[in-house]
């Protein structure tokens, strides 16, 4: 029986020591170690290269670093009878909410006109809208979206959703399904996107979905903030939308290619605020914790949990 780590971009060799002392005599090893791959009962993974599943025959579960398995899913070898685990973890949903409350208050003070008129040594007291009166709407209620509207909320934003199923959360207005986005999108000032990477959901920041959200409340225009996927936005249209002023500004973590070109011309926009994908880092202490008592406990007996629903991606 053993655990096999096959990371790439992070440091394995450190995730690796941290689960040798967590697991105890359960075996660890790592890709470049010898092993037989008929006793590789778990595997963790991290952007895992083609063959990082070859003669993993007896896999019990896939363990994966992301909370996101949209990639992980297109695996061309992704054994398909095996239960994936992902990430769900209080120290990773507090750090996404970090990020989102962070370019939220941020745009909600105007910060793209107030830094504009720095520049220009320009006093302009424009006084922006009471939180009350800004409408924050979250695509994708899950762990992630429920927690960024819980610790939103106390800020005072008035708080809309939009999800594939309909989510009920205290003080938030859910909208569910095709049918309610335009609606959803109506009423909202500042757009948040935490959704999952489906077929359904890629490309949905886009001009058209831009172009249905509030106009009025904030000045410059209503804003984006994608936290999620890369495959989630139109790259080309976010520029289009920024430059045109159909969006006011807006904050991207993630891009469609990885590290985002230095030809991109986003680097350039003045109202675009790039990241580069650091909104929630998977803490290797929490992680390892949170993995090596799953395996544990379904080595004595216990279901998994956070099992990815295949159909879904998610």
């Amino acid at each position: 029986m053993a655990l096999l780590l096959h990371l790439s971009d992070v440091d394995e060799a450190a995730w690796a020591a941290k689960f040798r002392a967590a697991l105890g005599d359960y075996k660890v090893v790592r890709r470049g170690d010898a092993f037989n791959a008929a006793e590789i009962d778990y595997i963790f993974v991290w952007k895992p290269k083609p063959d990082a599943f070859d003669g993993l025959v007896n896999l019990k579960a896939v363990l994966s670093l992301g909370a996101g398995v949209d990639a992980l899913l297109r695996h061309p070898n992704l054994p398909k009878a095996v239960p994936i685990v992902r990430f769900v973890d209080a120290d990773l949903s507090q750090r996404m909410s970090d990020y989102v409350v962070a370019q939220v208050t941020m745009h909600h003070r105007l910060f793209t006109r107030f830094q504009a008129d720095q520049k220009a040594r320009r006093w302009n007291q424009l006084y922006p809208p009471a939180a009350t009166e800004t409408t924050i709407g979250i695509m994708g209620m899950g762990v992630l979206g429920q927690d960024a509207a819980r610790r939103l909320a106390p800020l005072g934003f008035a708080l809309r959703s939009w999800s594939r199923s309909p989510k009920q959360v205290d003080g938030v207005d859910g909208f569910a399904g095709e049918g309610a986005f335009d609606t959803f999108l109506a009423g909202t000032d500042i757009l948040v996107c935490l959704l999952p990477l489906t077929p359904e959901t890629q490309g949905i920041l886009n001009y058209e979905t831009f172009s249905k959200l509030r106009r009025g409340r904030l000045d410059g225009g209503p804003v984006i903030v994608n936290a999620a996927r890369g495959g989630h936005q139109n790259e080309r249209d976010i520029m289009r939308a920024l430059t045109d002023g159909t969006l006011g500004a807006a904050s991207l973590d993630v891009f469609e290619v990885e590290p985002l070109p230095q030809a991109s011309p986003l680097w350039e926009i003045e109202n675009c605020y790039i990241t580069p994908h650091v909104a929630a880092i998977s803490d290797p202490d929490s992680g390892v914790r949170y993995f090596s008592k799953i395996l544990l406990d379904h080595e004595a007996g216990k279901p998994l949990i956070n099992v990815v629903d295949i159909e879904r991606g998610y």
